[in-house]
Formats: C-alpha cells, structure tokens, sequence
C-alpha cells in the first residue's frame, strides 16, 4: 500500500521531467538532423567541426573559464569572512539580494554606469585619467558577468564553509599547522565540493551567454550561446541551431559529470 501510494506521487514528478526536460531535448536532437529547407541532413553536424564553429567553441569556455576563475578568487574570500562576522546570515542575504533583479534590468544598469557619460568615466575624469572605452569591451563583459554570476558562487562556498568542524581546525594548531597549512590542508580540502559546486553553477550558464554578449560587448564577444539565438531568430536555421544546442548540452552533462560529488572511502 505504501509502494503504492510513493508511485501515485511521483506521477507529476515524472510527468513534468519527460514534458519540460527529455521532450525540449529530443526535440531539439531531432531538429539537429534537418538543414534550412526541411531535408534530412548530417551537413549540421560537418559543419559544426569547420574552424568558425571551433573557434567559437573555445573562446565560449575560454571565456567561461575567466568568468568562473574571477568569480571563484572573489567568492571564497568573501565567503570565507562572512563565516566570521556576527549577523552572516544577514549578509548573506545582502549579497543574494541583487540575483532576484531581472538579468536585463541589470544589463542596462550597465549599460548606464560603464556609457561615455556613465559613473565609471565620471570617475576616471576625477582621478584625472580622462574617458575610457569601458563598454562594448571583453573587460565589460567579463565584469558585469561576474558581478551576475557572484552570488551563486558564493552560496555553496558560503555553507562548506560553515558547516566545517571547528574542532579540526583546533587540532591543526595545536600540530603546530601554520594558518597556510591549515588552509591548503584542512580547510580547502573540507570545502572543495562547494567549490566544485560554485563552479559548475557559474561555468554551466556562462557557456550559453547571449544577452550580455549582445548588450555589455556589442557582439564583439561570439559565444555558443550568440550563435544558437542568431541561427534560431536571424538566420531561421534551426537546424544548425539545434546542432550547435546538442554539443553545448553534452559539454554540459560532461562538466556536470566531472565536477560531481565523489564518494569518499573510509580509510
């Protein structure tokens, strides 16, 4: 009976998987087989392995890999002090707070702060280095999707770091571990799957950027994710569009596969 009634449950569980996961992914490998005119092809698939698409391959995870490095050097840091002050919860909440603005309303925030008469230049007018191009720059990009992407760093950091057992770290000191070697051999050791956690949030999405890459660098930075959304609204190839899809998605799974959890044996 209770068999029974755990199956009944997980009727909308299941249904809402293969509706709004495995159905959008199928169909997007079904379209990855036909070109522009409807005809069944593997052209797609050749010509995603041309120098172009390679290209944007890798400068799409050579500009996620910055993203994710800048956004880890930052996070584990600030992670870090926010288990030592007193009200950290609070300012956790601080720091999440600005991921509950919309995406693009924080686009154009930026858009306003690095423009030719935005805050940034305002400054460097003060400091007397005169007008810079800010906007429309891989710095710009690369800022503002750090900025974006933050706070989902610091998160699973945050609570590895908090639900660490001060009691090791007692014991590291009194071994005489200096704070370094606590560190590289307690601490991080302790707090690497929020660390692998962090990245895998940041790294994932920051593959399929699209928007910033049109708003914050003005399609001087081409990523996957641009190619996928012109391929689908520009061009109306959807084919290619849904070839470009079905690799992005496997470096994913990939990504997701290589930074998972680990069970770890008892020595």
């Amino acid at each position: 009976m209770r068999t029974n009634s755990r199956n009944f449950y997980l009727i909308p569980y299941v249904l809402w998987i293969a509706l709004f996961v495995v159905a959008p992914l199928l169909l997007v490998l079904y379209y990855s087989f036909f070109d522009i005119e409807g005809h069944f092809t593997l052209e797609n698939y050749r010509k995603f392995f041309t120098p172009v698409y390679l290209k944007m391959t890798l400068s799409s995870f050579w500009y996620a890999f910055l993203i994710t490095l800048f956004s880890l050097l930052i996070a584990y840091p600030t992670a870090f002090l926010l288990t030592k002050t007193k009200h950290k919860q609070l300012w956790l909440l601080l720091i999440i707070l600005p991921s509950w603005i919309n995406l693009l309303l924080k686009a154009y925030a930026f858009l306003g702060i690095f423009g030719t008469y935005g805050a940034a230049n305002s400054f460097l007018d003060v400091m007397g280095i005169g007008g810079r191009q800010i906007l429309f720059t891989d710095f710009s990009f690369i800022f503002v999707s750090v900025y974006i992407f933050l706070p989902f760093m610091i998160l699973p950091i945050f609570n590895s770091l908090d639900e660490l057992n001060p009691t090791l770290l007692d014991a590291s000191n009194d071994l005489g571990g200096s704070s370094w070697v606590t560190f590289k051999r307690v601490i991080f050791p302790l707090t690497l799957d929020g660390v692998k956690a962090g990245c895998q949030i940041v790294f994932i999405p920051a593959l399929s950027l699209f928007m910033l890459t049109r708003l914050i660098a003005g399609n001087r930075v081409i990523t996957l994710g641009t190619a996928i959304e012109q391929h689908f609204l520009v061009t109306q190839d959807w084919g290619m569009g849904s070839t470009i899809a079905v690799f992005l998605i496997i470096a994913m799974v990939f990504i997701m596969v290589l930074t998972g959890r680990r069970k770890r044996g008892i020595l």
